[in-house]
Order: C-alpha cells, then structure tokens, then sequence
C-alpha cells in the first residue's frame, strides 16, 4: 500500500450508500448548473475566446469535483487515483490533470476504530497475542498500516487493515463517481468509457480482495525465493482474515532517500539491473506482473544493516494488490512486438500493434510508420546500436545514463508530434497496465540515477542467450 504517515485522524468513515451518494449527488448537481450556466453566457466573443473559456471552465469544473471526492475517503478517492492513470482516454486532459493531484489523505482512522475491526476479526485471543502500535505508520484510501510485535518470540509485523464498510462500498462508489462525471457533463458515456468503468469495476474488487492480495503476496515470495536481490514479506496466514493481511515486518529506505543516493554508482546501477530483470520476468516467464508503479510500494534495503545477512543492497517488495495475469494470446503478439523492435523491423511492429487493435492496416502509412516509431523508440535503452543514442545518455563507458535520458518525456513528445491521436485507437487494459509498469521501472531506475545498457539482458529473455 502506497501511504504517507497520517497527521490527523477522524472517528468514522462515510461508507453508507445512501449518505455517500447523496455528497456526490449534491455536488454533481452543483457542477451541472455551474456548466449550464457557463453554455448559457459563452455564446459571445470569438471562436478562440469561447475555446479557451471552456478549457478554463473544465478545468474549474475537474478541480472542484477532485476537491469533493477527496473529502471522502475509501474507494471513491482510490477510484479518482484508479481514473487518473487509465482514464486518459475516456476523460478530457483538464480532468486526469485534476484527478492526478487526488492524492490519499493523511487522515487516518481513530485507533479505537481500528481496534474494533482487529479485535471483531481476529477475536481476543489472536489479538491477545499481539503488541500492536496505534500510531499506524500509513494511512492510505482504503486501509491503513500498523506496525505489531508478536509477544511470543518478539517477531516484527505489519497489519494492513482495511476500513470497515470499504469493500461493500465499491459497487456504489463507482457508479456514483460515474454519475458525478455524467451530470458535471465531464464524460460522455459511450460503449468504450462502460467497459473501461467495468474494468476498474474489477479492479477495485481485487484491491479490497485482501486473501487474493495474501495469496499473491505469498505466490511472488516463492517464486522469487533464493534470489537474494529481493524481498518479499511473508504472510501471515493466522493473523489474516478478509479485512486484514499480516506480514513480516521488512525495513528499508525510500528509493529516494539520501541513503540510497550515497550509494556508488556500480551499486545503484546493480540495483537497477535487478528491477529491470524483475520486469522482465514477469513479462517473459511469469506472465503475472504488479502493475502499480507507486514507489511507495519499494523500499531500498542496504548491504550491512540490520535485516539483511546479504552482501548486496536489496528490493524490497510491497503491496501484491494490483496484480495482472495475461493470457498467452497478448503476451505472444506483446513479445514478438518487442522482438522486432529490438531487430529494428518496423513492419513487423506495425502488425504487432494492429493485431493487439491498437493501430489499424487501412491507417495511412506515413501514420502508421510514425506510430510504429514511437513503439519502438521506448526499447532505446535496451538497443543494440548505442550510436543513436542522445549524447547526453551516454556515460564515458558506453553506457547508458537513465535520469539524463529523459526517454519517457521524449516519447510523450514524439507521439504528440506526430499527431496520432487523430487516429488513436483505445488499446487493450492489457497493453495499458504493461505501459504503466514499464514506464515506473525506467522511472525507478532513474531515480536511481543508474548507468547501465540493458540490451544483454533483453536479449537473454528473448533469444536465450548468454550475457555478454
């Protein structure tokens, strides 16, 4: 759970239908007679004049709606979060930049609410055995962290506990946060914005799912057991019930903490190498991926302090709530996309992506050469050819420099210049969560501030060949 250390708390959560809808209700209300009015009195002045003024006025509108849905926390602030990232699509620029500044409150739940919800879930006994802080150490949109001993053997935890009537809530969160968009005229409901909203639907109910997100937390320590370049808690499953997972207590630094910047370059550099790969087993051999790129869920955990009996800097790895599974018939076109950009076949890439229904074959050419570009221009840190790499990108070994790239602004650029969104298509929730992640790993490995090239590593997971 991606979280700030709460300043404030409050005694109870708004969770009821009825009261939740009604805030929305009157708000959305409100924001439909501010548009009405704004159509009625912006019928003079020039065409550039009254363009702007509705830009002016979406924005307004955004800001203000952003405003009220923050005053409520649970799932209609995750949901605004959730729209903000994949909402691009569907929802005017002036509203996603407003929803992207809907961050999670720092209020937190009152400690006796919470011990309410442990003792109810655990029962005396269980939570008998348990020292539990009540300063919790995050307080997030739908639940909050506190940290616990195990009186028995002094075993550090952490209790993620989900606010009481959240889950119930989600199905009339959404719609009503849909409704608020309808009546603000913010959204026109078209079928591609349904299935999209039955998409993060799906979403929310895996976020509030906590023995999925147990029993993936657990599935991903596995699978990563024995590389110890990674940390997964562990959970535990007697501590767990459907409103709270427990966990192993793992400690670590931000990743952009100053602890973590002091480290060398070849260290921070390792580090990066081993993000990266994660990434690409997730992709190539697991087919399951976290798909939040929040750095809230990592935490940096250096060589020699207490909790690591290694001799390298760790990843550690938190919050499995928003995994993705993809089936093999988007993975196989996905892979063979990245195949070709990688042995630069532009036309190969362009059938990838008019496979994937992303691009389509009776697009213009020069359009679709363009947007096949701009695909293959987000594989520039793992190419071969280093020779085209921007000066600035490339240390005095040879070497690629992350944060000096500036790659994902660039590619932002191009695809703005090349003017595809005339002819954008809304691409698979599959291709837009793997977007997402790979654009947090570079993100991740810049902040880094990591040199390194990483076209040996793509080649081993594409060819199978050895490192060079």
């Amino acid at each position: 759970m991606a979280s700030k250390r709460p300043r404030n708390s409050v005694a109870r959560i708004k969770t009821g239908s009825f009261e939740r809808r009604l805030t929305l209700t009157r708000a959305g209300l409100f924001a439909g007679t501010r548009v009405a009015s704004h159509m009625a009195t912006n019928w003079f002045g020039s065409k550039d004049h009254r363009e702007d003024r509705h830009r002016k006025m979406l924005s307004s509108q955004a800001e203000f709606l952003v405003d009220e849905l923050g005053k409520l926390k649970g799932s209609v602030v995750k949901i605004g979060q959730v729209m903000a990232l994949y909402g691009e699509h569907f929802l005017p620029e002036e509203v996603t930049e407003a929803l992207h500044t809907l961050e999670d409150q720092t209020t937190s739940l009152e400690w006796t609410a919470i011990e309410r919800v442990l003792k109810d879930e655990l029962g005396e006994q269980r939570f008998g055995e348990l020292d539990v802080d009540p300063d919790p150490i995050g307080a997030a949109s739908l639940g909050q962290v506190h940290r616990a001993r195990r009186r028995s053997d002094d075993l550090e935890l952490v209790l993620k506990v989900q606010y009481p009537g959240v889950a119930d809530a989600v199905d009339s969160d959404l719609d009503s946060v849909a409704q608020l968009l309808r009546i603000a005229r913010l959204v026109s409901f078209g079928p591609e914005f349904k299935d999209w909203l039955e998409e993060v639907r799906q979403m929310m109910h895996r976020e509030v799912d906590y023995h999925l997100e147990a029993k993936t937390t657990e599935k991903f320590r596995q699978m990563l057991d024995g590389d110890s370049r990674f940390v997964v808690p562990r959970v535990l499953p007697e501590y767990s019930t459907d409103h709270i997972i427990a966990s192993t207590y793992e400690p670590g630094h931000s990743v952009s903490s100053v602890a973590v910047k002091e480290l060398s370059l070849d260290r921070r550099s390792e580090l990066g190498r081993a993000a990266l790969e994660l990434f690409f087993r997730e992709l190539f051999e697991w087919g399951e991926m976290q798909t939040d790129p929040n750095f809230g869920n990592y935490r940096i955990r250096i060589a020699g302090e207490p909790g690591n009996t290694h001799e390298r800097d760790q990843i550690v790895l938190l919050d499995f709530g928003a995994v993705q599974s993809y089936p093999e018939s988007f993975l196989e076109p996905v892979i063979r996309m990245i195949r070709a950009s990688y042995e630069g076949d532009l036309e190969a890439v362009i059938e990838g992506g008019v496979e994937l229904r992303f691009m389509s074959a009776d697009w213009p050419d020069d359009i679709l050469k363009r947007f096949g570009e701009v695909c293959m221009s987000v594989l520039e840190p793992l190419a071969e050819d280093a020779d085209q790499w921007p000066p600035n990108a490339v240390n005095e070994h040879g070497q690629y420099r992350w944060k000096q790239s500036d790659l994902p602004s660039r590619v932002a650029r191009q695809a703005a210049r090349s003017a595809i969104s005339r002819y954008f298509r809304v691409p698979p929730k599959e291709f837009v969560f793997l977007n997402r992640k790979l654009i947090g790993v570079y993100t991740f490995i810049a902040v880094l501030n990591a040199e390194f090239n990483g076209e040996d590593m793509l080649r081993r997971y594409l060819y199978g060949a050895p490192d060079a």
